[in-house]
């Protein structure tokens, strides 16, 4: 199964080949019309999705949008109401044994074997599989060779979640689903969560990611979809999303001490306290014109704009614009 796609968004092992190869580019993930009711209530309303071999498609969408629904009936552990699914070539509702051993799976909450080691934990489940991933590889990949002979029960709360992690991958699966994985981490645990798994993307795998940080969506995903009310309001790459790379710039300042707003060489948007000064925020399609103006009119009356930014919106800001409820 293919598709011609315009190879778009970072780029890994299988990415390179397809954009050399013209952009032709295989579907690990194909989705048409997918519906999903419970007792009356639609939870997912037509879903049409595609997601490429070899890369990072993250779900975003508050809770209740549909998300876990979704995730569970690509996984094959949910039936569907209605709708076409094909991963890795197979419906996962109808799926073997072996299309099974295809595909990794990593919960957003699981319980580690207290009493085994984490090598004794990976040699079980590793005779699950026809053709699992030597053991001694996959602690290296998640970062637990160190932690190998330690029992289940002694791993912090970060470690016992690269064991999940570790267990996912060693049946050496095409597709892994990571949802949430980084939930309760601290900043430092997150980071090196995020080596790991872009790691999945420089072996060849494709990662279909839910989590609810906009950071770590930015940090890793090469293509996003936003759900919302059990449709898809939004897809795109980071940049793209939401026509985040079509928006006004946005440019901001503390305002120079006794300079009346009316004075500014151009109108802002906004202001608002920042304590005994004010901060201003314009917004400008033409942004290098409207730093020129401000510049040569601060250079002018010998201001400095210390703390000066200039940004588009942010993802976060994007991802509240789609899903928030009007009001």
């Amino acid at each position: 199964m293919s598709v011609i796609e315009e190879a778009g968004g970072r780029t890994g092992p299988g990415l390179d080949q397809a954009a050399a190869a013209g952009g032709v580019r295989e579907l690990a993930i194909e989705v048409s019309g997918l519906r999903m009711s419970y007792d009356g209530v639609e939870a997912v309303r037509g879903i049409d999705l595609r997601v490429f071999k070899g890369e990072i498609f993250t779900f975003l969408g508050p809770n209740g949008a549909g998300k876990t629904t979704t995730v569970e009936i690509l996984e094959g552990h949910r039936k569907r109401t209605a709708g076409e699914v094909q991963v890795l070539g197979e419906d996962p509702e109808h799926a073997d044994r072996a299309w099974r051993a295809r595909v990794g799976v990593v919960l957003q909450a699981s319980r580690v074997e207290p009493q085994l080691t984490v090598r004794e934990c990976l040699e079980l489940y590793a005779g699950y599989y026809p053709k699992p991933r030597p053991v001694q590889e996959v602690l290296e990949l998640v970062g637990l060779k160190a932690k190998a002979n330690l029992r289940g029960s002694h791993l912090s709360g970060g470690q016992q979640r690269r064991v999940d992690v570790a267990l996912a991958l060693i049946g050496d699966p095409e597709l892994v689903f990571l949802d949430e994985p980084t939930t309760g981490f601290d900043p430092s645990a997150r980071r090196s969560a995020w080596e790991m798994i872009d790691g999945l993307r420089n072996l060849g795998k494709t990662v279909f990611l839910t989590t609810h940080y906009m950071d770590e969506a930015e940090a890793l995903a090469d293509r996003i979809a936003v759900l919302r009310g059990g449709t898809i309001v939004a897809e795109g790459t980071p940049g793209t999303l939401g026509g985040r790379d079509r928006a006004s710039y946005q440019i901001s300042f503390t305002a120079p001490d006794g300079v009346a707003l009316a004075q500014l060489p151009v109108p802002p948007k906004s202001t608002s306290p920042h304590g005994e000064s004010t901060r201003v925020l314009i917004e400008s399609d033409q942004v290098m014109e409207t730093l020129q103006a401000l510049s040569g009119w601060a250079l002018e009356h010998r201001y400095q704009l210390t703390d000066l930014q200039v940004h588009r919106p942010a993802l976060e800001d994007v991802y509240l614009a789609l899903t928030e409820s009007p009001r």
